[in-house]
């Protein structure tokens, strides 16, 4: 916060709607982690220019967060709270900072991937969809690449809960979920694509480069001489974070831990990432 400034809060607080209750001290830990991974994601969304407003002040465009938990007096909705999106609305269930239930969470849904950062960068997808996609310029090619949307979402979702991904799904989406729905299809790939620009930045500031000299992975080389969140050229994006997915994921198996980035992009998918690129850097497209 500028010292001048006449906010009582900042950029990223200033998006609350509702918040636990904090006479808890459990609901405090939990959403503390909440507003960790929250603030991280708006200061990827500033660096990378997108729109973001408050609800508060923009009641026809802005975005407002409610933090909500299964049980309690002012916070319970019901006998569970789903994290969601509805119109700039989103919903978290404080549950998901808890470690032990999300890991419960990612295997009973067979999930590789699952994390608090994950939840925030999916569910502003739906935002950015609607802020970006619905009904513009890019509406028809979005149906081109991910389908109708206009298919019955509820059904869609059933259908994905009851019978799984479809076969063959890893050739066409950035993960199963995606496969549900056009809207989750964006959902996923929005997150991936925030993904990979956060952690390229973050490599870059720490100077990080990869010189393999043997073994199965080389010849790889990387140096992000450039800024992730500004460069326009998708495919140099894509060339240093496969190499530093794999140095990541090779440095995790000599500490005997599964994958960092347990994902492989197909080419369609790839393709999907390179239309999220043209979303968040339309005049390079």
């Amino acid at each position: 916060m500028p010292a001048d400034s006449g906010d009582a809060f900042c950029r990223a607080c200033r998006l609350n709607r509702t918040i636990p209750d904090l006479d808890s001290a459990d609901n405090l830990l939990l959403w503390q982690r909440m507003e960790s991974a929250k603030h991280r994601l708006v200061y990827a969304l500033l660096r990378l220019g997108l729109p973001l407003s408050s609800r508060h002040d923009d009641a026809e465009k802005g975005l407002v967060f409610d933090f909500l938990s299964d049980s309690g007096t002012a916070f319970h909705e019901g006998p569970q709270v789903m994290t969601g999106h509805a119109e700039g609305q989103i919903t978290i269930n404080l549950a998901e900072a808890d470690d032990v239930e999300r890991e419960r969470h990612r295997r009973d849904m067979a999930e590789s991937y699952r994390t608090i950062l994950g939840h925030f960068s999916h569910e502003i997808g739906h935002h950015y969809w609607e802020r970006l996609v619905r009904g513009g310029a890019w509406h028809d090619s979005f149906r081109e690449l991910f389908g109708d949307e206009r298919r019955d979402y509820g059904a869609a979702l059933q259908a994905y809960y009851t019978g799984g991904p479809p076969p063959g799904w890893q050739q066409h989406f950035v993960s199963s979920y995606a496969s549900a729905h056009p809207w989750e299809g964006f959902a996923e790939t929005w997150a991936h694509y925030l993904h990979m620009v956060d952690t390229l930045e973050t490599a870059a500031a720490f100077g990080l480069s990869i010189d393999v000299k043997a073994g199965r992975l080389a010849p790889l080389k990387m140096e992000i001489d450039f800024d992730p969140c500004r460069h326009d050229d998708f495919d140099a994006l894509v060339s240093a974070w496969l190499t530093l997915t794999s140095a990541v994921n090779s440095l995790n198996h000599s500490m005997g831990q599964p994958d960092l980035y347990p994902f492989v992009l197909a080419p369609e998918a790839m393709g999907k990432l390179r239309f999220v690129h043209g979303l968040v850097h339309p005049a390079t497209t």
